[in-house]
């Protein structure tokens, strides 16, 4: 099966009450839209993304720099946006099956999206719910505060997204049943006996107001975890210095089995550390004739590639340059910038600090340059 994704974000945003809107606001340097997507990533069946936006946000979705998506403009409601995506994937080649999804849900978990594209292996639609657990009650007459009390609720379910469909189908309610559209894409199907609902999670939550946003936050604050590296370097005549994966001029060069560059060995550490992955060392021995002379730019976007297969996205680097020569305000701004690049973050979520030891000991001689790094990353699973 071939699947393509629709990740709806066209909304105003209204009730949360910020000028920034829900799918851009970001927790640990990704927006909820780039989580939604680095979840998605990982599903191979999954060849085609569509992201639907709001006009007036054209410029913050740029800003993302979203790679291999298609940019659909939105229309005045939800119903409307879903139908622009589905116009256009009914035009693409070899897309059988489609999978529309709310940005102010970044917060399924991957196992969830994998039942649901197994289950649509036998099904015309998949939809996971959540059973209703608290009292329910109905208003009668708001102005009389008449309530019918203890409705049942053994019947009630609540809907989620992603929703899965065939392609042709949705395609095909959504153009002629247009009024019929309520709250969701399933409202559309008139027999709920040809949907197939699976369990889905508690976590699962919409986003909608800010209180909404904080506990999302709190959720990846306990996904968080903090790693420590450290690396230390002989300067040496005829050697090259590399610090940070910037060539500096100087008489002097780290000695080392690779470029030597203690920064970027002190952050792939700490990266390491914080993902619970082994060491530098583990993956990179220095017994190993391939690394010989290797730049550590290529070893550290090898472990940027390695977290994220695994979930892990980088949160906060702080970095301590300890050396008496040269001074590191110098090089700091592209220091920053190529880190940046190199662990596909912000630039703002890096510090770097020049230090000296006070001219002692082997670093205040200038036989030595260290770096010690903190790095927090958090997981989205």
């Amino acid at each position: 099966m071939t699947f393509s994704l629709i990740i709806l974000a066209g909304g105003n945003s209204h009730r949360f009450g910020s000028k920034i809107g829900k799918p851009y606001q970001k927790i640990g340097g990704k927006s909820l839209i780039e989580i939604s997507l680095l979840k998605a990533h990982k599903f191979k069946e999954i060849k085609k993304i569509v992201i639907i936006y709001n006009k007036k946000d054209f410029k913050r979705v740029k800003l993302l720099r979203l790679k291999n998506v298609k940019l659909v403009s939105g229309g005045k409601n939800r119903q409307q946006s879903t139908y622009n995506a589905l116009k256009y994937l009914i035009s693409q080649r070899g897309i059988t099956k489609v999978l529309i999804h709310d940005a102010a849900r970044p917060n399924f978990n991957t196992m969830l999206l994998g039942s649901i594209l197994r289950n649509m292996k036998n099904a015309r639609a998949v939809v996971p719910k959540v059973n209703v657990q608290d009292a329910v009650k109905q208003i009668i007459d708001s102005s009389k505060e008449e309530y019918i009390v203890g409705k049942k609720r053994d019947n009630l379910f609540l809907t989620q997204t992603p929703q899965a469909f065939n392609l042709k189908e949705i395609y095909h309610l959504h153009k002629t049943n247009s009024g019929k559209y309520k709250d969701d894409d399933i409202s559309l199907y008139m027999d709920l006996n040809k949907v197939k609902f699976i369990d889905g999670e508690k976590n699962n939550f919409k986003i909608t107001d800010r209180s909404d946003f904080e506990n999302l936050r709190n959720i990846y604050k306990s996904k968080q975890s903090v790693g420590i590296g450290f690396d230390v370097h002989r300067l040496v005549p005829k050697r090259k210095l590399f610090l940070a994966g910037l060539e500096i001029k100087s008489k002097l060069g780290t000695l080392g089995h690779s470029d030597g560059d203690p920064v970027l060995h002190s952050v792939t550490d700490a990266i390491l550390g914080a993902c619970k992955m082994g060491d530098i060392g583990q993956m990179f021995s220095d017994k190993d004739k391939k690394f010989k002379n290797i730049r550590s730019t290529i070893l550290l976007q090898e472990i940027i590639h390695l977290i994220k297969l695994k979930g892990y996205f980088i949160n906060n680097i702080d970095i301590n340059i300890i050396t008496q020569t040269p001074k590191i305000r110098n090089f700091k701004n592209k220091m920053i910038n190529n880190i940046s690049k190199l662990c596909e973050i912000s630039k703002n979520q890096i510090n770097i600090k020049g230090k000296t030891t006070e001219k002692l000991g082997l670093i205040g001689k200038e036989k030595a340059i260290a770096c010690e790094t903190i790095c927090s990353v958090i997981k989205y699973d």
